[in-house]
């Protein structure tokens, strides 16, 4: 594997531009930290292609200066597991790289386990076994160490070499649509940019509140979404989840028995007057319009309907020799069973493979 070379000026960020613009593929990786913050901050860019891999120091800033490269139509990007990654660069540079092979999503796509990781599927692919000793490195402080940058460059220098064994698969399988329909979807900037006010569906358990508390436990997560957002800070530390169905199921209505529900210390007077106000207003509202989320129970003929479909995905399943997940995860498949339509499974080549499979078993 070849030494990579670290940039950290702007001169060289150019240099690395007109090289890229000669490539037919580039392969990427990020290395970005979260754990005090909403949104991800990113580090460190890794780049492979013609032979080479590039360390970036993005904390200096000038990652535009690349995007004209990552985002040529002309050139394929190779990723693993990529969701993350491009939303970190979005966030960065407000630009998605495209287009987008997934290594992931094709390992899937062509039988091997859905979601299996970078070094895992380096060392099923390559017999390659890469080695673990930075997984916990502050990816932020400067200088990092030749160990370090060795570590990040790994995590770029195979992608290519996956990336042809998989492509050959694919088209031995005919299944090369899978993976340009499933990467296509993550080129959708929407995908980084959730609405806040859809936040509650993160809370699982929220379905089995009643009418009254599902409404303030949605007015808390939606709450708790904007200040996430707007102090970039993580969601648990503005307000955990207990917190939230603690005070949606009591009748907490005052900044000060709101603190009584065991709020983070870290809430000051002006957030918990904030949040008392979007609970009042969430007891003002129309309950007939809080009808049960994705997680809702089943009745025990929903539960039968949803144990047929799923032998009817298990089955598809084993005779493409992927996982069932691929096609259809069972919480589709109970969605399905309740009476939703709008789901993965019956969309794109998912539905052409199985998704009419199972409408016809519902008819």
């Amino acid at each position: 594997m070849p030494e990579a070379i670290w940039i950290d000026r702007p001169d060289e960020l150019e240099s690395l531009r007109r090289e890229l613009e000669s490539q037919p593929w580039i392969g990427v990786d990020t290395e970005f930290l979260r754990e005090r913050t909403f949104f991800p901050k990113l580090c460190l860019l890794q780049l492979c292609a013609g032979g080479r891999i590039w360390c970036i120091d993005a904390l200096r800033g000038g990652l535009q200066a690349l995007m004209p490269a990552l985002t040529a139509a002309a050139k394929r990007k190779v990723i693993h597991a990529a969701r993350q990654d491009l939303e970190t660069l979005y966030l960065a540079a407000r630009c998605i790289v495209s287009p987008l092979f997934d290594t992931q999503i094709a390992a899937g796509c062509v039988g091997l386990k859905p979601q299996v990781g970078y070094a895992e599927l380096v060392r099923v692919m390559l017999d390659v076994n890469l080695p673990k000793g930075q997984t916990r490195t502050d990816w932020s402080k400067r200088p990092l160490s030749r160990e370090q940058l060795d570590y990040a460059a790994d995590d770029v220098a195979y992608l290519g070499e996956i990336a042809a064994r998989l492509d050959a698969d694919l088209r031995r399988l005919g299944r090369e649509h899978w993976v340009r329909e499933d990467c296509a979807a993550l080129e959708d900037p929407r995908v980084y940019e959730p609405d806040p006010a859809q936040a509650w569906e993160r809370l699982r358990g929220i379905a089995q509140l009643e009418p009254r508390a599902r409404a303030r436990a949605k007015a808390a997560a939606v709450w708790r979404e904007r200040c996430a957002r707007a102090r970039d800070l993580p969601r648990s530390w503005i307000l955990p989840d207990a917190a939230i169905f603690d005070m949606a199921q009591s009748d907490a209505a005052t900044p000060a028995a709101l603190r009584a529900l065991a709020m983070p210390a870290t809430m000051d007077d002006a957030a918990a007057a904030a949040l008392a106000e979007a609970l009042a207003e969430a007891s003002r509202k129309d309950l007939s319009d809080q009808g049960p989320a994705q997680d809702a129970r089943p009745t025990p003929e929903q539960r039968a309907t949803a144990e047929r479909l799923a032998a009817i995905v298990d089955a598809r399943a084993a005779d493409l020799g992927v996982s069932a997940e691929i096609l259809a995860p069972r919480g589709e498949i109970k969605a399905l069973a309740m009476g939703r339509r709008d789901t993965h499974c019956l969309t794109g080549w998912r539905r052409t493979e199985v998704g009419e499979r199972l409408l016809e078993a519902l008819n």
